[in-house]
């Protein structure tokens, strides 16, 4: 009883902080439809009595002041955290399709909540009708066909869990806290937070798996979706499907709402790995290290170097990952001879390792911004311009809240990354597969709403700052795509789609004629 207490208490901080930040929000951090209609004087109460007529036994309807509203409504950031008219839980792909449909008719927003890891207001939240996937939430190993099917509202934690014991694991999230959804259809999802001591730190590209390396993105190991159209009806696409399966690899919620994904199951073993804490006087040694790395070729290999800035105080998180059984010699060598804060790395299961690293911060009231910006290698001169982006800006930000961080996250892989799908099946993003990228991102969070259009200004300038840092180090990459999960709002489409988003648009008017899928946030095509 003291636990359910105290996540209620901390969620209604949570929203009291969103409500004073919904005054402030800019314009195009809200939803994009032109054709939304308020059908009474609460808001969106007619639709909500609506869809709770409508669906099952299965589901549920929720109101304000409810502990079920407030969980269903939440999200890590609160910054992108709404007060919603309702939330409902649907419960089957029927029920879903039952809650498009009167969305659709009564025109009405409304958002679908996976793991609630975006940091852009109205993307995954809304001021009208919430959906939480949450009860889509079953875990299915099929032996025969070596695949896992998923549930829509599962965290990758969820889906470890389950595996664990099995042998087999997929191409998932790889730091606790992240929802399965907004990875597997972004090609990834946003980044964590978390705090040991006195050092906050982010953490990881979410579609860019620890197995990455050896199988590709989450979007390539996609077997089958199980979605609702937005005219209610219920599919199953499969690569015959070819734009449907084009545009749901990478495409986000433009096309319907996904309830299930059946994943490729890969062998899974016992793994190494975990995190290191270094001081900012140990940057120039890990810069060295971080460049050696790149040249490593065994693809079981993994790090996020993350620098970091909290309050103005720098420190280096390292995340290290090796699929294998222990440490491998001499390719994490250079590092763990680094002088350090505090060590975890260790050998276990996967789920084990996994665990080790930190989870999602969701109660603490944190706002957050991601930007991004596409490389093809870390060079030590764009590593020192990153080094000194985290010390300007985390000095800056110190200046103006308490519990500020700015913070870089360094993401080398494979340069075969993007060929593990077949070039008779492409993807909405990347848009280009000809050239590995790698999503280098920039997160800067803060307390305090009356800043949020400054922290902003801030990372758009540091983005740019560190994306002509990378163009003068000779890299091709001015109209590099922008990686979408990562992508500042205000970003776009093109930014991340490019040659794409004709044919992108083209599937969605054909699916969703009555543009349905408008009346929710997100990367409209």
């Amino acid at each position: 009883m003291g636990i359910m207490v105290s996540r209620t208490a901390s969620l209604l901080c949570l929203l009291l902080l969103s409500f004073v930040a919904l005054a402030r929000a800019e314009p195009h951090q809200t939803r994009n439809a032109s054709n939304i209609k308020n059908d009474d004087a609460t808001g969106f109460g007619s639709a909500c009595a609506l869809i709770g007529k409508a669906i099952s036994n299965a589901s549920a309807l929720s109101y304000p002041l409810s502990v079920q509203y407030f969980s269903d409504i939440a999200h890590w950031a609160s910054s992108s955290t709404e007060l919603s008219a309702c939330s409902v839980e649907p419960g089957t792909p029927q029920d879903v399709g039952s809650i498009l449909r009167i969305l659709g008719q009564t025109r009405t927003p409304f958002a679908v909540k996976g793991g609630g890891h975006s940091t852009i207001l109205g993307f995954s939240s809304t001021s009208g009708v919430q959906i939480s996937m949450n009860r889509f939430n079953s875990v299915t190993v099929d032996n025969a066909t070596s695949t896992v099917a998923i549930g829509a509202g599962l965290l990758w934690d969820d889906v470890y869990r389950a595996l664990d014991g099995t042998g087999l694991n997929v191409v998932g999230g790889r730091v606790p806290g992240v929802g399965v959804a907004g990875l597997t259809l972004g090609g990834g999802e946003p980044l964590s937070i978390q705090s040991i001591g006195i050092f906050w730190y982010n953490h990881g590209s979410e579609g860019y798996s620890w197995k990455t390396n050896q199988f590709g993105l989450a979007i390539d190991n996609v077997d089958s979706y199980e979605m609702v159209l937005p005219d209610g009806r219920i599919k199953v696409v499969r690569p015959e499907d070819e734009d449907l399966w084009f545009g749901l690899r990478g495409g986000f919620n433009n096309f319907g709402i996904v309830t299930k994904f059946v994943l490729k199951a890969h062998h899974q073993g016992n793994v190494w790995g975990g995190f290191v804490i270094f001081s900012s006087q140990q940057f120039d040694k890990i810069n060295t290290a971080i460049v050696k790395f790149q040249q490593v070729q065994d693809k079981k290999a993994s790090i996020i170097p993350t620098y970091n800035a909290f309050s103005g105080s720098p420190s280096l998180v390292l995340l290290m990952f090796y699929d294998g059984p222990g440490r491998p010699e001499g390719i994490f060598d250079d590092f763990l001879a680094i002088p350090n804060i505090q060590s975890t790395v260790r050998s276990g299961s996967f789920l084990e390792v996994f665990s080790i690293f930190p989870s999602t911060n969701t109660f603490g009231g944190t706002r957050a911004y991601f930007s991004s910006v596409p490389v093809l290698q870390y060079s030590s001169a764009l590593l020192n311009v990153i080094v000194n982006e985290t010390l300007f800006w985390g000095a800056k930000l110190a200046q103006l809240d308490l519990g500020t961080i700015a913070s870089y996250d360094i993401e080398p892989f494979d340069a075969g990354l993007f060929t593990h799908s077949p070039a008779s099946q492409p993807s909405a993003y990347p848009p280009d597969r000809s050239r590995a990228l790698f999503p280098t991102n920039l997160y800067f969070g803060w307390t305090n709403p009356a800043f949020d259009g400054e922290v902003a200004n801030a990372l758009r300038e540091s983005t740019r700052m560190v994306r002509n840092a990378a163009v003068a180090d000779g890299q091709d990459v001015q109209t590099a795509a922008v990686y979408g999960n990562y992508a500042l709002f205000g970003t776009p489409i093109e930014d991340v789609y490019r040659n794409n988003v004709p044919r992108l648009k083209e599937i969605r008017q054909r699916v969703d004629p009555e543009n349905v899928m408008t009346l929710a946030g997100g990367f409209k095509f």
